[in-house]
């Protein structure tokens, strides 16, 4: 008698959400030229922070009516060992050019609805919003990456040279920090780093970052400090 059939097979693969944490290129030109001598002077100074890492093609600051050449804007990134993988803020026409060069179009960030004015009466204060935390006790070495999503993350050990922590939020690294640490990784302005040992190869907020090509102050390197982000200028602080 042949076996039954009833249950089904084992599926070969799923299908699953993935929300990554990328680094944007925000393009503020449309001049090949001009952007080919940008790209290679500053992406040339980091070279050993990117290895294939992924970013975003951010088109929102353009001029309207700018027109880019994305093969040849590609092949700079791809030369500068990172990988352009999506198109931000395009026209109709920008797209077809995108997706012609082998990007995706990538959805726009939907902007924070404004607060509605607050009613006539007294009311008590709303109490802040307060996200979950990641706490991760063992080192971090070389190669290892920890992503803590829609939430803050905190790291009890040390974060090698090589190894990345990443969060949605707040990054607390409570010992050396010498890999890279990106807060704010989907876009929060208001995120922050803090380290007690502050000595990394890269840090991030909301897409703005510094690499150890630019030294950190001297009373800095070694110490207890943080890392704030105001307008698009990356401010760090001692906490001793």
């Amino acid at each position: 008698m042949a076996a039954s059939s009833g249950s089904a097979a084992r599926a070969s693969f799923d299908l699953k959400s993935a929300t990554l944490p990328l680094i944007s290129v925000v393009l503020r030109t449309a001049d090949s030229a001009s952007l080919s001598q940008e790209v290679e002077r500053r992406l040339a100074e980091q070279a050993d922070f990117f290895d294939q890492d992924p970013v975003l093609v951010d088109l929102t600051q353009l001029p309207p009516g700018s027109d880019i050449d994305f093969a040849s804007l590609v092949q700079f990134l791809r030369r500068m060992r990172v990988l352009p993988v999506g198109v931000r803020g395009a026209r109709a026409d920008q797209v077809a050019a995108a997706r012609a060069a082998g990007l995706t179009e990538a959805p726009d960030v939907p902007a924070a609805r404004p607060s509605p004015a607050p009613a006539p009466v007294a009311a008590p204060p709303a109490a802040p919003s307060v996200l979950p935390t990641m706490v991760i006790e063992r080192p971090l070495r070389s190669g290892q990456q920890v992503y803590a999503r829609n939430a803050d993350l905190i790291v009890m050990a040390a974060v090698s040279n090589g190894a990345e922590v990443i969060a949605d939020g707040n990054v607390h690294v409570y010992a050396p920090l010498r890999g890279k640490a990106i807060a704010g990784a989907r876009g929060n302005t208001a995120a922050r780093i803090f380290a007690t040992c502050m000595q990394p190869e890269l840090v991030s907020i909301a897409g703005i970052y510094r690499t150890a090509e630019t030294p950190l102050p001297a009373d800095i390197v070694g110490r207890a400090a943080k890392i704030s982000l105001v307008g698009e200028k990356l401010v760090i602080e001692s906490l001793q």
